[in-house]
């Protein structure tokens, strides 16, 4: 499905976006090793998340939703069932490199597969310290590519020093390190986002976080039982941060967003709007289950050029391409830097951008890790590929808000993956 944003008066109104995928996924994860029910209010349903849920009952977990609320009956750390077939990943990358930690401790076999787009990602980067633990995995390029087949049990604990500040690669770790023998620990230069060691903290895992010399460090020891979870899960800081964006460049433009994810590795977009020239308050904060939530307003106003800098680009990694998209509305260049993990999200992040500017007739200048890109530019509009890329999609239709033609996104119907109502909610706050 191919759609066009066209040009908007302003931005208005208040919105409740999709609730986060990152704990959304942990949700089910976490609850299906628990041992009795947890309830999960406000879960995201959307395509990756989905995928989580299948997971678990294919794993034997009894998943059931009643009135909008997920009630999950845990099997414990030592109770899931070996699945009957491949599991199919779909799209999703944190279902799978969280899953094959789970998978590392279960003393049986599973194989997972994933699409077109997921088969290409990295999985070395967590099949590697999972096999240093003790599983035994084995798949396509030496176990970096889906298909991967595993059969787990029988862990030790590893120090392992995460260099590439990965949420998944830690989560992982720390998943198998439930089961392992003696400690693992993670440590890493710049902390990722924490919400795999928020929710096992909460669920009693014998678990210990400390900021040191070398960075931040995680500890997990084995651990008898997880207990169930009862948790509202909050807005999504990354599908509010397109609504942030939209509010930044159009002018006379003010959105409430509520219930926002506001964790400091997560809300570094906002953080960086702000500092850009955005007015962007956070109120109504409060504790979600460890988490901090609150409602967010943005009100339009003349933006300045930034620097991004390696040690900011975890809290903001998925927004990046976007932060390169309200550059374009900014006085003077923006650049963004250490951001090569860009380059293997569901697309290339860093090209698909590139490329789209070019057939917009935009100026930019593509780095290794990351883009350079001039301010005050008028968008005249044209046609951009999605890459079939949620948020490469979401991104160009902001830009379509400020086009002076409207921008037409190809295969516009990616934004499944995390925000089935996206461009129905885009609608609803343009004037």
């Amino acid at each position: 499905m191919d759609k066009t944003i066209k040009k908007v008066k302003r931005i208005e109104g208040s919105l409740r976006v999709p609730s986060d995928k990152s704990i959304s996924h942990r949700s089910i994860i976490l609850s299906s090793l628990a041992e009795g029910e947890s309830v999960i209010k406000n879960f995201l349903k959307a395509g990756d998340t989905i995928t989580t849920l299948n997971t678990y009952r294919k794993l034997g977990v009894e998943i059931q939703e009643k009135d909008s609320v997920i009630y999950v009956k845990g099997k414990g750390l030592e109770g899931l069932n070996e699945p009957q077939d491949v599991l199919d990943m779909g799209n999703s990358g944190t279902t799978t490199r969280l899953t094959l930690g789970v998978l590392s401790g279960q003393d049986f076999f599973a194989a997972l597969t994933g699409d077109d787009s997921l088969r290409k990602r990295p999985m070395k980067r967590v099949t590697k310290p999972l096999t240093e633990m003790g599983a035994k995995i084995d798949g396509r390029k030496e176990s970096n590519n889906l298909p991967i087949a595993i059969r787990g049990g029988k862990l030790e604990g590893i120090t392992y020093f995460n260099e590439k500040m990965s949420a998944q690669v830690k989560s992982a770790i720390l998943l198998a390190g439930l089961y392992a023998k003696g400690t693992t620990q993670v440590t890493e230069p710049i902390i990722s986002r924490d919400h795999t060691e928020k929710m096992l903290k909460w669920m009693e895992a014998n678990i210990q976080t400390e900021f040191t010399t070398q960075g931040y460090t995680v500890k997990i020891s084995q651990t008898d039982r997880l207990k169930p979870i009862h948790i509202d899960v909050p807005a999504d800081p990354s599908s509010a941060a397109f609504f942030a964006a939209a509010a930044a460049i159009v002018p006379k433009s003010e959105i409430v967003l509520k219930d926002v994810l506001v964790n400091p590795t997560r809300d570094g977009f906002f953080r960086k709007l702000k500092e850009m020239g955005a007015e962007i308050s956070y109120i109504n904060k409060r504790d979600e289950a460890g988490e901090i939530v609150a409602d967010v307003v943005v009100k339009y106003n003349d933006l300045q050029g930034v620097k991004v800098e390696k040690e900011e680009v975890p809290s903001m990694i998925d927004e990046l391409p976007l932060l390169a998209i309200v550059a374009t509305q900014a006085e003077g260049e923006t650049i963004i830097t250490g951001a090569h993990e860009l380059r293997v999200k569901e697309s290339d992040r860093i090209k698909a951008v590139v490329e789209n500017f070019k057939r917009l007739g935009l100026e930019i200048q593509e780095l290794e890790d990351g883009m350079i890109v001039k301010g005050k530019q008028k968008v005249k509009g044209g046609t951009v590929d999605s890459y079939k890329d949620h948020r490469i999609a979401m991104g160009f239709a902001v830009l379509g808000l400020v086009s002076e033609e409207g921008i037409t996104i190809k295969d516009a119907d990616c934004v499944y993956i995390s925000y089935p109502d996206f461009f129905k909610h885009l609608e609803k706050v343009s004037k």
